[in-house]
């Protein structure tokens, strides 16, 4: 398995999750595209960041938002299966 893009030290911007090997907030990269940025731009202003890392956050975040919490330790998967 490979190592997070994400990392959390407290030594790092007070332990603020940041892509790994740089000091670069993940949450600069929700800002831009929350704002209609490229991901770009995003890799423009901050050369540290690969697109790979970007690429893997985004993958994650969308495995995530696939799955829909319904209380304490219960977790239903939708897909479009799920629906037809």
């Amino acid at each position: 398995m490979a190592a997070s893009v994400i990392v959390k030290d407290p030594e790092i911007l007070s332990g603020m999750p940041v892509f790994r090997g740089t000091r670069v907030p993940v949450k600069n990269l929700i800002d831009y595209l929350a704002t209609g940025e490229t991901i770009n731009a995003f890799l423009d202003d901050f050369p540290t960041v690969t697109r790979e890392q970007v690429v893997r956050i985004l993958e994650e975040a969308g495995a995530m938002a696939a799955l829909e919490t319904i209380g304490p330790g219960q977790v239903i998967n939708i897909s479009e299966k799920d629906e037809e």
